[in-house]
């Protein structure tokens, strides 16, 4: 029997998304016009859903993609834990040559397991999960919200999908994204189950 479920979606588009600049933690940009557009059709194709509870990272632009939602009254709150990873001196800088190879590096580092490795002034995965933890529990410590939307980040998504999943980090890859797509898990009392997976159907058809 499913107990809770919990819609989770990654933010909508900023323009350095559509520049391929990386964010992060330490960039609070706000969506630009296909972000808010994004934003409606996911409100259009959910709105009729009754959430007990959404919770968002502390970066605005999760908040500016699911505002519909928030404009209905649903209480809302914001956890750090759900903020994207932090890239550090990456983060807002154009992309070069050098940097794409240092992310190809990076990325390979933490495919092969070496989890703890990251960029200067950033995190790495299990700086991350440790805060995810936090954030989860606190998520789950509320048995009367049994219907949640969650709004967050690409990377940090990929992260908290392995830890609801049981898979180790290593498999973040595993789980593809765009902007405001969605991941529907729900939750027999035991453990968590992908009920949808990469859900992006809202951005064609609303």
């Amino acid at each position: 029997m499913v107990i809770k479920t919990l819609y989770i979606v990654r933010h909508g588009q900023t323009d350095l998304n559509k520049q391929g600049i990386v964010q992060g933690r330490g960039m609070d940009t706000d969506l630009n016009d296909e972000g808010r557009k994004q934003a409606q059709q996911f409100f259009n194709a959910y709105g009729y859903i009754n959430f007990d509870k959404i919770y968002i990272s502390t970066l605005k632009r999760t908040q500016q993609s699911i505002q519909g939602f928030i404009d209905k009254g649903i209480p809302y709150e914001k956890l750090e834990g759900l903020d994207e990873l932090a890239w550090g001196i990456h983060e807002g800088q154009a992309s070069t040559p050098e940097t794409k190879a240092a992310f190809m590096q990076l990325m390979r580092d933490w495919t092969k397991g070496n989890l703890d490795v990251k960029f200067e002034g950033g995190e790495s995965p299990n700086e991350v999960k440790a805060r995810q933890e936090v954030a989860l529990s606190h998520i789950m410590s509320h048995p009367e919200e049994k219907t949640v939307l969650v709004c967050m980040h690409g990377r940090a998504m990929r992260l908290l999908l392995c830890l609801l999943t049981e898979q180790p980090l290593t498999k973040m890859e595993s789980f593809p994204h765009q902007n405001l797509v969605l991941y529907k898990v729900t939750y027999n009392g035991e453990k968590f189950e992908i009920a949808d997976f990469n859900n992006a159907v809202h951005l064609k058809y609303y």
